[in-house]
């Protein structure tokens, strides 16, 4: 795991903020999340049913669009075919899946391994506008579910009540047994204010 800027576990129970520690250093390890987070903190507190962790990523990464990956331009029938040239193949599936649903499977062929043919009756030169800037992969929602599943992973159990909020690189996770106060929420983005502020 890459080390962390910061890693603290508040617990009134120091061999219990020791444990804790090393199961959130296991989770961040399965889920290969060492090279997002940046800062963490996390506050348990057994007397109030709480669970609290406010996470700073160290980066984020931009939505991928077809053009990121692929060149587009006329087919053989220039008006009513457009032609993808695929430079890298991990975004093929999900490319293919938001093809298939625009234009259904009948319309869109492939020829080859890394080309794409697409049938169509529009504007081709929209058609390809369009394609270029379309969104294929979005890492910033794939890490926002992979950091709930850390979160609740690392969770004690039985708290189930939660509360999550991820804006820009700053992700907040609340979690009780019982109902969760308005105060408990707010002090999780003061535990993130605290940890943004450390140099």
């Amino acid at each position: 795991m890459e080390a962390l800027e910061t890693f603290i576990v508040e617990s009134p129970v120091p061999e219990e903020g020791a444990a804790y520690r090393s199961i959130i250093s296991d989770v961040i390890s399965e889920l290969v999340l060492g090279g997002a987070i940046g800062r963490i903190k996390v506050v348990i507190r057994p007397e109030d049913s709480l669970f609290q962790m406010a996470v700073v990523l160290r980066g984020s990464q931009k939505p991928v669009k077809v053009s990121d990956f692929a060149e587009v331009g006329y087919g053989a029938l220039e008006k009513n075919e457009v032609k993808i040239i695929i430079d890298e193949e991990k975004y093929l599936p999900a490319l293919l899946e938001k093809l298939w649903a625009r234009y259904s499977r009948g319309n869109v062929m492939q020829p080859e391994r890394k080309t794409l043919l697409i049938r169509q009756n529009e504007d081709s030169e929209k058609e390809i506008a369009f394609l270029e800037e379309m969104i294929v992969a979005d890492p910033k929602q794939t890490l926002l579910s992979r950091l709930v599943e850390m979160a609740i992973r690392s969770t004690p159990e039985g708290f189930r009540v939660r509360y999550h909020s991820m804006k820009e690189n700053h992700f907040i996770f609340v979690a009780s047994e019982d109902t969760l106060k308005p105060e408990w929420i707010e002090e999780g983005h003061k535990i993130l204010a605290e940890i943004l502020e450390e140099k």
